[in-house]
């Protein structure tokens, strides 16, 4: 299973930008579809975003017009651009390779990065 390491997050106040990365191992992250999740206290894990090999994206609605996905394999890396940022968008994101699309993990997470959002 590919490894996975988040980082980027904090804290910010509402209407605030934050951009978090997941470093993924592997020689052909290149071929992977990707995700970001978050999951909130008391709340299951949600799709945030996706991001096909090729470069076709997914947004839940909730996040449409103000985040972005975007991907670099040179670094095995993908971001997730947050822009104009909610309380309600407080969680712990996840960045996952997806085997289903678009909201079907392959089983492995990272550990994580925080986002609190401040009113």
């Amino acid at each position: 299973q590919v490894q996975l390491v988040e980082s980027g997050g904090g804290l910010v106040q509402a209407g605030g930008s934050l951009r978090l990365s997941c470093a993924a191992s592997g020689r052909t992250f290149s071929t992977y579809n990707m995700g970001w999740f978050r999951q909130a206290p008391g709340k299951e894990r949600e799709l945030v975003a996706a991001i096909r090999s090729g470069g076709t994206t997914n947004y839940a609605d909730s996040v449409k017009g103000r985040f972005t996905i975007s991907r670099d394999n040179a670094k095995n890396t993908v971001y997730l651009q947050m822009n104009s940022l909610k309380p309600e968008d407080t969680a712990v994101y996840y960045c996952t390779k997806l085997i289903t699309w678009p909201d079907g993990s392959e089983g492995s997470w990272g550990q994580g990065t925080q986002v609190t959002v401040s009113s």
